[in-house]
């Protein structure tokens, strides 16, 4: 018991002060602060339920969830149970609530609370799954402990009744609370509670172990989970308030508080303590689906007078074999003798669907030999074979990697291993975005003529990032040792650099260059040599996006890149090149016509919008005009020249809610072409007091050698409503005519890219181009 907890509970003497004291005693910290805390906490609750009345039989107080678990950090709130026996009358139990409550209440620490019989608590915990979960974590804490061991008894033997209808309900909460909340390990602002990977799976993973089914792997997770807390705790300290929201302008403090560099470094710890929840949840879900699914009694043996069951043992590779739906080791074979052991096992993993088990992968990091350099073939084709897996892959590298395994086979790894990446495109960290592009190549294998050069540079293509430089070019000075140190081939190697040095140029070639200007097609077909390596590279580039994010990719930027590659392909053939791309349809009618016409066709997202006009100065600005006035967001455009014809091409999305009627959008781009609407009114009504503040400058230069017809203008900056507008009406005024465009929007950035010719059709003379440069700058402010 707190000595004068009860009496002075909100004064310097009280529970308030000794409270304060305690959080700021130096040196106790982590764990030992949060028992501290909360054997405080629970010292002084005696005293306020011996006030309140709740020292007799037949009521109890009890803690679920974190309470339960002792698991206080500075601002956690108390979850609380008043428990009565069904002789004591439900309005006495109230009422020796409400006297325990408003001290809690006055203290200004945050309860959750309720008051229920022993027979009403279980009926809860039998339909409601955070009710359970909590109950599970049940601890007595004043009044009549029978009544807690009853209901804590009696919960348990009903989890452990339905769990077979319970756990696969648990499951789909689970993956729904993750789509909501995203993955720990790869969130910027992560929710160290909610987010898949944190203390709430940690929690879950302790109710399928109670549940009996099966046991969830232990390696790691009381570590993980005492990290994790540290962190919360620290960032309660920080905010000086309760969250698990780890915002971005507390993460330097927060790093601080931990003895952390910076918020790099504290995102990478977070980071791989989430991937290691995660590794342990879905072994742990893998083996309640196989508890749950199992059929067949497996073998029935004597031993020692008692017939037991063994599981069955299927043989994968040399070496190793399948028991209980995970790959182990042969009771013959000797890791220490074998150093191949550990691929071929994890390529038999998972190209049967199946993770290897953590005692073998514990074994294996203890015991497994090491692979001499160059590795032998047999090394190299059982990697292959694992990158080839396709999405199996991923829980069995990331075992490995748990282990230490995969730094030990990849010198330089260790230092991509949850390495944050600063860009709104990108979902994953370095090393699981490589990880993601494998997965994505594995499907696209059937395209080349190598896939086993294609898995090598999709999983080795950001090499270079966390290292001063471009990380393509750095990449590719590195790439020849990490392969080299694996026994792949000299003039593979050759190929594999040209991939990682390359692999954005399609990507960005057909985004932000005119793939119908015989520059952009030479620049590629210097890079790449040959088609092989282009159908390398075009593939490369696919699985690269995909993993990228969803924002990196779609049917607008495939189709982008594959008319681009087409074009290489046919000039490595040496075939001539058509000036222009085939128009659709559509296109073709639109530009037969003569006259301004419009097609909207609906995509999931919003429209694709198709604009056709005769070619004039500011056609451009008219019609991204229209589009912000109407709250779309341009996603990506595209525009050239056709028969005198300026033919547009717009893929947009609402900035929020439904877009607009396509009738509404088509009338007023229609008004917008004829010269009927007053488009800078319009944008004038718009909200005018929007934040500003952007964390870079816009840039606008020319990118020499881009074309050689053409001066090319690249204009980066944070996207705005109108921004677009803004610079095509800048360079109308400017004199230079847009003869074709290419913009994209990137998070919360854009890249927009100009081709510019003066209004005769003639090359745009230096000093003009300069001026258009100043133009430009000028109408963005700069």
């Amino acid at each position: 018991m707190v000595a004068g907890a009860a009496a002075g509970r909100s004064g310097p003497s009280g529970f308030a002060g000794t409270r304060a004291s305690l959080l700021d005693r130096a040196g106790l910290t982590g764990q030992a602060r949060r028992r501290a805390l909360s054997r405080l906490t629970d010292g002084w609750l005696v005293e306020l339920a011996a006030e309140a009345g709740v020292n007799v039989g037949g009521v109890a107080l009890v803690a679920v969830g974190g309470f339960g678990r002792g698991e206080l950090s500075p601002f956690s709130d108390l979850d609380l149970v008043l428990l009565h026996s069904t002789e004591t009358p439900a309005s006495y139990a109230e009422m020796l609530a409400q006297r325990l409550w408003y001290p809690i209440w006055d203290s200004g620490i945050r309860l959750d609370h309720s008051v229920r019989s022993v027979g009403g608590a279980r009926q809860v915990a039998r339909v409601d799954l955070p009710a359970v979960l909590g109950m599970l974590d049940l601890r007595h804490i004043a009044g009549d402990p029978d009544l807690a061991t009853t209901l804590h008894r009696r919960v348990l033997a009903d989890w452990r009744a339905d769990a077979a209808e319970r756990l696969p309900a648990l499951l789909a909460s689970c993956r729904e609370r993750a789509d909501r909340s995203g993955e720990l390990a790869f969130a910027t602002t992560p929710d160290l509670k909610e987010s898949r990977g944190g203390l709430r799976d940690l929690g879950v993973m302790r109710a399928v172990a109670a549940s009996w089914v099966t046991d969830c792997p232990h390696q790691g997770l009381e570590e993980a989970r005492s990290a994790l807390l540290d962190v919360r705790d620290a960032l309660h300290q920080v905010t000086g308030r309760a969250t698990d929201r780890l915002q971005q302008q507390d993460q330097d403090q927060v790093a601080a508080a931990l003895g952390l560099d910076d918020r790099d470094v504290l995102l990478k710890h977070v980071s791989g303590i989430g991937r290691t929840v995660v590794h342990a949840g879905d072994l742990t879900w893998h083996r309640v689906h196989r508890a749950l699914t199992a059929s067949g009694p497996g073998r029935i043996a004597d031993v020692g007078g008692r017939f037991v069951r063994r599981p069955d043992r299927t043989p994968l590779a040399d070496g190793v074999v399948e028991q209980d739906g995970e790959a182990v080791l042969a009771r013959s074979v000797n890791p220490s003798a074998d150093p191949t052991l550990t691929l071929r096992a994890a390529a038999a993993a998972a190209q049967s669907g199946i993770p290897v088990s953590p005692a073998t992968v514990v074994r294996l990091a203890r015991t497994g030999k090491a692979l001499p350099e160059p590795w032998p073939r047999p090394a190299l084709d059982a990697f292959l074979s694992l990158l080839g897996a396709g999405e199996p892959m991923l829980t069995v590298w990331e075992g490995l990697d748990q282990a230490g395994l995969i730094a030990g086979l990849l010198p330089g790894w260790e230092r991509l291993r949850s390495l944050p990446q600063r860009d709104p495109i990108h979902v994953y960290t370095v090393d699981r975005h490589l990880m993601q592009t494998a997965v994505n190549a594995a499907g696209l294998v059937r395209r080349v003529s190598r896939p086993d050069l294609l898995l090598l540079a999709a999983v080795f293509h950001d090499i270079g990032k966390g290292l001063p430089g471009d990380h393509s070019e750095v990449g590719a000075e590195l790439i020849g040792s990490w392969l080299d140190r694996m026994g792949v081939p000299a003039q593979d190697v050759d190929v594999v650099r040209t991939l990682v040095r390359h692999h954005l140029l399609l990507a960005e070639s057909a985004s932000r260059r005119d793939p119908d200007d015989p520059a952009t097609v030479a620049a590629v077909v210097d890079a790449v040599g040959d088609a092989a390596t282009l159908d390398l590279l075009q593939a490369l580039t696919e699985a690269d996006a995909r993993a990228a994010g969803p924002a990196a990719w779609s049917a607008w930027k495939d189709g982008q890149v594959r008319y681009l590659a087409g074009r290489v392909r046919q000039a490595l053939a040496g075939e001539t090149l058509p000036e222009a791309a085939d128009l659709s349809p559509a296109e073709r009618d639109l530009v037969a016509a003569g006259r301004p016409g419009i097609v909207i066709a609906r995509t999931p997202g919003g429209y694709d919008v198709t604009v056709a006009a005769r070619d004039r100065p500011g056609l451009l600005a008219a019609a991204a005009g229209v589009l912000t006035v109407h709250r779309l967001t341009i996603r990506a455009a595209a525009l050239r020249t056709v028969d005198g014809m300026g033919l547009q091409t717009w893929s947009v999305t609402p900035e929020f809610g439904d877009p607009p009627e396509a009738d509404t959008l088509r009338a007023d781009l229609v008004r917008a072409l004829d010269g009927t609407l007053d488009i800078a009114a319009r944008l004038a009504r718009r909200s005018p007091a929007r934040r500003r503040g952007v964390a870079a400058p816009p840039t606008v230069q020319v990118v020499a050698g881009a074309s050689e017809r053409a001066a090319v203008l690249e204009v980066r900056a944070h996207d705005s409503p109108g921004l677009l507008h803004t610079v095509a009406h800048a360079l109308a005024e400017a004199g230079a005519t847009v003869t074709a465009a290419r913009v994209h929007t990137l998070g919360a950035d854009v890249v927009d890219v100009f081709y510019l010719l003066s209004a005769d059709g003639s090359a745009l003379p230096p000093d003009r181009v300069d001026g258009v440069v100043a133009a430009v700058s000028a109408a963005l402010g700069g």
